[in-house]
């Protein structure tokens, strides 16, 4: 075997693996444009957190915000309200889930797994009815004096939680959290 043959394998070799690797970079940037643009876009991931000033909104009122693209209802429920949500047995509702994404999993839709807060004055939860996507009109509406949906007859009570209608979920709460005394973050 004289010395070139020897060196003949080798660059051979070489060959072989550069053209592979030149192969991976190439696919690797052919194949990158087309899962970046499955990201989200600047615009939705600006809204995927926002903040939101609830300095202004009193006792009994509230307060409908978009986010994601969706509305979602901030109340600041009264003593009334309070009441007539925390007097709900399980035995009462149709769902029984909290749907509370501040709550572990399968918690029950009781009052208290429904509010921001343990005395219950604060309910955030998305505006979008369960059943076929539209918004129920607040203040007092319905026969639980909650939220109604007009479109199909789906009544909420006072936790947003579905008790009459063809609604088959309660109205889900999105995660949030109080950065201070007035300021609500969603997100």
């Amino acid at each position: 075997m004289s010395h070139a043959e020897d060196h003949e394998g080798t660059r051979r070799d070489f060959l072989y693996y550069a053209t592979a690797g030149a192969g991976a970079v190439a696919t690797g940037a052919a194949v990158w444009p087309l899962v970046n643009q499955m990201n989200p876009s600047a615009d939705v991931r600006a809204l995927a957190s926002i903040r939101v000033d609830v300095s202004g909104i009193e006792e009994g009122t509230q307060l409908t915000v978009k986010w994601l693209g969706k509305p979602v209802f901030i109340r600041r429920r009264t003593p009334t309200e309070i009441e007539e949500g925390r007097a709900v047995t399980m035995d009462q509702l149709v769902d029984t889930s909290a749907r509370n994404a501040n709550k572990p999993a399968g918690s029950d839709a009781s009052d208290a797994n429904r509010t921001m807060d343990e005395a219950g004055e604060w309910l955030v939860m998305m505006g979008v009815c369960t059943h076929l996507g539209c918004v129920p009109i607040g203040n007092n509406s319905g026969d639980y004096d909650g939220w109604f949906c007009p479109c199909h007859g789906s009544h909420y009570d006072t936790a947003g939680r579905i008790r009459k209608g063809p609604a088959p979920e309660n109205l889900p709460v999105p995660p949030a959290v109080f950065e201070d005394e007035s300021t609500l973050v969603l997100g």
